[in-house]
């Protein structure tokens, strides 16, 4: 019975814990459980969900990106400025993106090609980044972006906001690599025993190099609906996101050790961080406090799911 129990509590209990919380939250304020409100929640966690599925790619090798805030300011000012420069949307975004893939396969290479841990090599990457962007910026936020990529962020199609969709396309493809190709077993792979990974045969500087590029594309993609939304590009954009991002994913019951976890409990790791989010500002609490109230949570999701192990 008991041996029963764990296994609920470790299969379901962060929806458990979700449902629980909404509850609370539609008890305190008769406001949380309207469609808008809820349409609103989604909106808000796109931008974190889409950074912690790269997020969960790294931390399933055992690594940590702390660049991706930083990477994520420096793609939008580009980005951005391209745009002002009257360049094709289409090509714009994709030099955005493909600068963030590119910031982040420098990481991967320093990682796996000097023996520099992740920590550090992404630390050294965030400064870089973040210093480049308000270099290449003046400090200056680049303001009047063209209607056809704001569409991005303030779009929709039929009912369903763009910043939903594209989220939403993210997490399944993510899963599909994860769950249904050779590449998401050797990142689980990687994560449980890289000794053994490359006596199997797979190619450990190649695949961990990999999850850092995904890592930087997906900042990237992130600041794409951020500055399509606030029709804004700031260079001091993205400060913290990475420790939403981690907190999102090591919720969700992925491992800092690696090889254990999945975007099913990063996913509802974003949600619960969204959830808590919005409640706050439905019950009016200050500012100051927010961040507290948010950090006791995850520790007590922590601690309870640790328990639950």
């Amino acid at each position: 019975m008991r041996l029963h129990l764990r296994e609920l509590s470790q299969r379901y209990g962060l929806v458990l814990s979700l449902l629980l919380l909404c509850l609370v939250l539609s008890l305190l304020s008769d406001r949380f459980l309207t469609s808008s409100n809820l349409v609103n929640v989604l909106r808000q966690s796109t931008i974190n969900g889409i950074i912690a599925v790269g997020m969960t790619y790294v931390i399933l090798t055992a690594g940590i990106d702390l660049s991706v805030g930083a990477v994520l300011a420096l793609c939008t000012v580009v980005t951005a400025d391209l745009l002002k420069q009257d360049l094709p949307v289409p090509v714009a975004v994709t030099a955005g993106l493909g600068l963030g893939a590119g910031l982040g396969l420098i990481s991967g290479l320093i990682i796996t090609q000097t023996g520099v841990p992740p920590f550090v090599a992404t630390l050294g990457m965030m400064t870089i980044a973040r210093g480049l962007a308000l270099t290449y910026s003046e400090g200056r936020p680049i303001t009047g972006l063209p209607d056809s990529f704001r569409f991005l962020g303030t779009g929709s199609l039929g009912p369903v906001p763009m910043p939903i969709i594209l989220a939403g396309l993210t997490f399944a493809v993510g899963y599909l690599v994860l769950t249904r190709t050779p590449v998401g077993q050797y990142i689980f792979a990687l994560g449980n025993n890289p000794v053994a990974a490359r006596y199997a045969g797979i190619e450990v500087k190649r695949y961990t190099t990999l999850v850092y590029v995904i890592a930087g594309f997906l900042a990237a993609l992130a600041g794409m609906i951020l500055i399509a939304r606030l029709n804004s590009a700031q260079p001091t954009a993205g400060l913290e996101f990475e420790f939403d991002a981690i907190a999102a994913v090591v919720v969700g019951g992925t491992s800092f050790a690696g090889g254990q976890g999945g975007l099913g409990g990063t996913l509802l790791g974003v949600l619960v961080i969204a959830v808590i989010n919005n409640g706050l500002n439905l019950l009016n609490v200050s500012s100051f406090y927010q961040p507290v109230v948010t950090g006791v949570v995850i520790a007590l999701a922590l601690l309870l799911y640790r328990i639950a192990r």
